[in-house]
């Protein structure tokens, strides 16, 4: 029974107008041309007045933030907007449950704290039944009124909040991070040291670059230099430019004005062996029909080794290594990508958000295996809204805002976790300043 219906006697669309649903991947709930009318959509559906839709419309809008996108192309948003799209897409509905499936994986630190708050106010003045299924659960533990945690398709755990985040040591044996820990703000340049002057040239450069889709632009004038051995996050709000420049690097995206230069080694190299891009959206990037041979594909296109069997483990698919891909989870998919990936050892390897999907041991895992290739040489450009991740593992943190570089520096390699209740996301007690060889915390 859900919401008061039973689901074996009632179709899907009678269930729609009482259950709302946000998936892990919002890209595969949005198909319509520009947010508005996304928004629209599942209103004009119910055959509803022209002013009901249109006051649902700019109330769905008003609670997920984001009146100034509704006239863009769906399309053309970055992987938070597109969450917030649609779970305005949803509450347009005014469903009586609402069930979000992972969606604070691409939302910064602001977006998150605006949907904490609107489904607060929605769950206490209107009496809405949220069912938020979640890794990151820092911005929810205080919301919640019942906590439960899953093992193997079972319930391990049913308790207020409070009993059950606390359990630590159920936590960790579950993959899941403890709450409090979590970071739960941006970045600062007073939190950084500033990098040390290079001694190497750049392994690649963006010189004055322009660059976005259709008429809007997204990076203007943008100077950039990566170089080689450095593992980087590149953080920012939603839609500030990070994918952008990702797929600038990858050739998927040509520069409007400017130039992306690579250090000549590179040159000859094949797209797919200069850069390795995880995308936002796995499902962009899978090509097989199982996982073994969407991990083998690209060797055996460049005549490299195609033992992959390290990789499997590493990515937690050896058990899944004949499965179909499309019968994987969303963070099944996103290792699968991940794997194949790494399997053609690219000199440049970006993750644009991998954390989508993944619990804290999984993506621990792999930040570990990722940490082991930087020590050898890798370089990797981490795009994250996951500050305690990027806090973690990188060396050196760049942050967008609307107008560029706002933010360009390292933690000291002595840096600790802080709470928000200190309002400082490092505590800082002197050390080297290396952004390149200095310990991560997770060292």
């Amino acid at each position: 029974m859900v919401a008061g219906l039973d689901t074996q006697e009632h179709s899907a669309p009678e269930l729609a107008r009482r259950v709302g649903l946000i998936f892990q991947n919002p890209a595969t709930q949005l198909f319509n041309a520009t947010v508005k009318e996304e928004v629209a959509f599942a209103p004009r559906n119910l055959n509803l007045p022209g002013e009901e839709i249109e006051a649902r419309v700019k109330r769905a809008l008003a609670v997920t933030g984001i009146e100034h996108l509704q006239r863009r192309s769906v399309r053309d948003l970055s992987g938070g907007e597109q969450q917030r799209v649609a779970i305005a897409s949803v509450l347009a509905l005014q469903p009586s449950v609402l069930i979000l499936d992972e969606p604070t994986a691409n939302l910064d630190w602001r977006g998150v704290e605006q949907i904490a708050s609107a489904l607060t106010r929605l769950h206490r003045d209107e009496g809405l039944t949220v069912i938020l299924i979640e890794h990151r659960l820092a911005a929810f533990k205080a919301l919640a009124t019942r906590a439960l945690l899953m093992k193997d398709g079972r319930i391990v755990a049913d308790d207020s909040p409070r009993a059950v985040l606390a359990d630590k040591a159920k936590l960790a044996t579950l993959g899941l991070r403890f709450p409090w820990l979590d970071i739960d703000r941006r970045i600062e340049a007073d939190d950084l040291d500033a990098p040390p002057p290079p001694t190497v040239a750049p392994l690649v450069a963006l010189r004055q670059v322009t660059a976005g889709y259709g008429r809007r632009t997204v990076l203007s004038k943008l100077n950039l230099a990566l170089y080689p051995g450095q593992f980087i996050a590149l953080v920012g709000e939603n839609g500030a430019g990070k994918s952008t420049i990702a797929h600038l690097l990858a050739g998927n995206l040509r520069p409007r004005r400017g130039r992306v230069e690579w250090h000549p080694s590179t040159r000859r190299l094949p797209a797919g062996r200069r850069v390795g891009l995880l995308d936002q959206n796995p499902l962009h990037q899978l090509v097989c029909d199982r996982v073994e041979e969407e991990l083998t594909l690209g060797p055996l296109n460049y005549g490299l080794p195609n033992d992959i069997s390290s990789l499997l483990a590493t990515a937690d698919l050896t058990a899944l290594r004949h499965r179909p891909l499309q019968a994987l989870s969303a963070g099944q998919q996103q290792r699968t990508a991940l794997a194949a990936t790494l399997a053609l050892c690219p000199q440049l390897l970006i993750l644009d958000e991998p954390t989508m999907g993944q619990d804290w041991d999984h993506l621990t895992r792999l930040m570990d295996y990722l940490t082991h290739l930087y020590r050898n040489g890798q370089t990797i450009l981490l795009i994250t809204h996951d500050d305690r991740l990027v806090c973690r593992y990188a060396k050196r943190i760049i942050r967008l805002d609307g107008s560029g570089v706002a933010v360009d520096g390292c933690l000291p390699p002595s840096a600790t976790f802080s709470s928000r209740s200190n309002k400082s996301i490092c505590n800082r007690s002197g050390g080297a300043k290396n952004p390149q060889a200095g310990p991560g915390l997770g060292d």
